[in-house]
């Protein structure tokens, strides 16, 4: 799978908003069939700082996002709410879902 985690710094102004800005792209992205996971957390030090963890099934997958309406849409609408350009990490992982951290195992409860 693609595997992806962003920061967006958003301006203060917009920082309670991103939700809902980001609504319809992050709706449309859920629904793209490629996609595995578009997950949007706030920091809990930062308040204008969201992170993004999503995940495509593969490449292809991957390509038709960046190429899809709803990204382009993106692309115009939500810089003017950001402070700076996200910065992003892009990996290829040899698996299709998340794994289990065995390091904090609660037995009883998987």
């Amino acid at each position: 799978m693609i595997f992806i985690t962003a920061k967006f710094r958003v301006l203060p102004e917009s920082a309670d908003r991103w939700p809902e800005i980001t609504g319809e792209f992050t709706r449309a992205t859920r629904a793209e069939p490629g996609c595995l996971w578009f997950d949007w957390s706030r920091s809990v030090e930062d308040p204008d700082e969201y992170v993004l963890v999503e995940a495509f099934r593969d490449g292809d997958a991957g390509a038709a996002h960046v190429r899809s309406e709803h990204f382009r849409q993106a692309q115009r609408t939500l810089p003017p709410h950001l402070a700076e350009t996200p910065r992003i990490v892009n990996a290829t992982v040899p698996q299709d879902d998340w794994s289990p951290l065995g390091e904090m195992a609660v037995p009883g409860r998987d």
